[in-house]
């Protein structure tokens, strides 16, 4: 069985192309490949009921950010500062690397 492949690693900074966040741009704090989804910060606030517990004496309503699917965020490039496609590149010494689309810069 194969792994599922997301696009984008945990520390990449991304925009969101559809949803009710369409146009944010964050850093993923969380990848989870099995679901082909991210968590990225300040996208998809969600309002979760905590009951009281040793690290949260008080409980209550705390807000979040919950997963988004992969598909719907584009890596924005270091170098142009535009969302962008991910290109396969190989390097001399044959480590894979990703690149940018527009600009053809090596993002990592």
């Amino acid at each position: 069985m194969t792994r599922p492949k997301v696009h984008v690693k945990k520390g990449d900074t991304v925009m969101v192309i559809t949803g009710k966040d369409k146009g944010k741009t964050g850093k993923v704090i969380r990848v989870i490949p099995a679901k082909r989804r991210v968590v990225v910060e300040g996208v998809n606030i969600v309002k979760k009921h905590v009951r009281p517990s040793p690290q949260n004496q008080q409980g209550g309503i705390i807000e979040m950010e919950a997963p988004i699917d992969s598909s719907n965020v584009m890596l924005v490039c270091t170098k142009c500062g535009r969302p962008t496609r991910i290109a396969r590149r190989f390097l001399e010494d044959g480590t894979k690397v990703r690149a940018c689309k527009k600009c053809g810069e090596i993002i990592d």
